[in-house]
């Protein structure tokens, strides 16, 4: 830029009188050879020629305007090319500048590599030609980095596949052993959650809302049939003169009456009153009442047990307990005058091994001239039947249902 010509260049402005005066001879040429034209297309007589008038340029006037424009195009694209020449020229310059620096930078990097080699394989190189033996060592060097290379890429890639190839061997195994640990867990949980259960209160309500009461004071309760063991937070419905069908069914909705031949008695009667429930069953079980008996065997002698009956609560004292075979039904009937209850359940906790007999005596009210119980017939059940069991186990249920049990 120019300020003393308006902004301009020197160049700029020999550009715009380049192309001006290019104009001017264009423009001339032009208009001369129009003239010549418009004269021959006149006659003798001043008429105008029938055909139409077109210029006609000839040679001299085309070299002119030739020229002229030749001229310009030099003038103003010739520094531009110039311009674009050495722009090109300087950014290969750069490029080799960088090629260079970079190619450099690797052969030091060879160098440093090839020298360690050296060192380690404690080797020396020696020719008549230093160059040729530094050359020889870069080389070399290389060859023994690439080498090196694929042997670590190589023995990583075989590692990959070694280890890829025992996964793939243990999946099976793991897969057989979840499957397993699957069935293990469905058939004995109950071994498990039962002993922790035990300790934990069964019932609904908290334990400091279930109390031992005075055995000596008569109360009225509700007339729902109830079993209540302050000791152990237990405060459970209770199902009285069901047949022994439905004894397993009711158990799934609180405890049971269980009534044989000999131990038939309702609260407050002479004879043994069986009550029965659950000590254990699956985790995933849906019945609410399946570790209701599960801290049975906690019970000592002393300890109190009610039972709410036709609106009087019945007040029993632990005497004793024992394990019997699930077969001995015989071990209910007591031979006795005065009104007795059994609590049964199966023992060891989450087995249906054997059965527990907890016995306690009535000691509220009086049973002062109570009637005694209903005989029941005498039948072969005694020794045939089984007492009640917990849930069947998984495979236990299995077997029941392929059998139509």
């Amino acid at each position: 830029m120019d300020s003393a010509n308006g902004g301009q260049s020197s160049n700029d402005l020999q550009r715009q009188a380049a192309a001006a005066l290019a104009r001017k001879k264009v423009l001339a040429a032009y208009a001369e050879n129009a003239k010549k034209s418009a004269q021959e297309a006149v006659t003798n007589d001043g008429h105008l020629k029938d055909e139409p008038i077109s210029p006609k340029i000839n040679s001299e006037s085309w070299k002119k305007y030739h020229s002229a424009w030749q001229d310009y195009y030099q003038k103003y694209y010739s520094e531009y090319y110039s311009k674009a020449a050495r722009t090109y020229i300087e950014k290969e310059k750069l490029k080799q500048a960088r090629e260079k620096a970079e190619e450099e930078e690797i052969l030091k990097s060879l160098t440093k590599s090839s020298a360690k080699l050296g060192k380690k394989s404690d080797m020396t190189l020696q020719t008549g030609n230093g160059t040729l033996a530094s050359a020889s060592a870069n080389s070399a060097g290389e060859e023994s980095i690439r080498d090196d290379l694929r042997r670590k890429i190589r023995k990583k890639a075989t590692d990959n596949a070694k280890k890829s190839r025992r996964h793939r061997h243990l999946i099976p195994i793991l897969a057989g052993v979840a499957v397993a640990l699957l069935i293990l867990f469905l058939q004995y949980n109950r071994l498990i959650f039962a002993p922790i259960m035990a300790y934990v209160s069964p019932g609904n309500a908290p334990a400091s809302q279930i109390e031992a009461v005075d055995p000596t004071i008569t109360q009225k309760v509700s007339a729902d049939p109830r079993l209540i063991i302050p000791k152990l937070n237990v405060d459970v419905p209770v199902h009285f003169g069901i047949p022994l069908s439905e004894v397993m069914s009711a158990m799934n909705n609180g405890v049971a009456h269980y009534r044989v031949a000999g131990a038939s008695a309702y609260p407050g009667e002479i004879g043994n009153l069986v009550i029965t429930g659950h000590s254990a069953g699956d985790v995933y079980s849906s019945n609410q009442y399946k570790y209701i008996f599960s801290g049975l065997e906690r019970l000592e002698d002393g300890d109190l047990i009610y039972i709410n009956y036709n609106s009087v609560r019945y007040t029993y004292q632990v005497i004793k307990k024992e394990v019997v075979e699930p077969t001995n039904v015989a071990a209910l009937v007591v031979q006795t005058d005065k009104p007795l209850l059994t609590l049964v359940t199966c023992t060891p906790l989450g087995t249906s091994r054997y059965r527990l007999l907890v016995t306690a005596e009535q000691i509220a009210p009086d049973y002062e001239g109570a009637e005694k119980a209903e005989s029941l017939p005498t039948v072969d059940q005694n020794t045939s039947e089984s007492m009640p069991s917990n849930e069947p186990s998984f495979f236990e249920g299995i077997w029941n249902w392929l059998t139509g049990n």
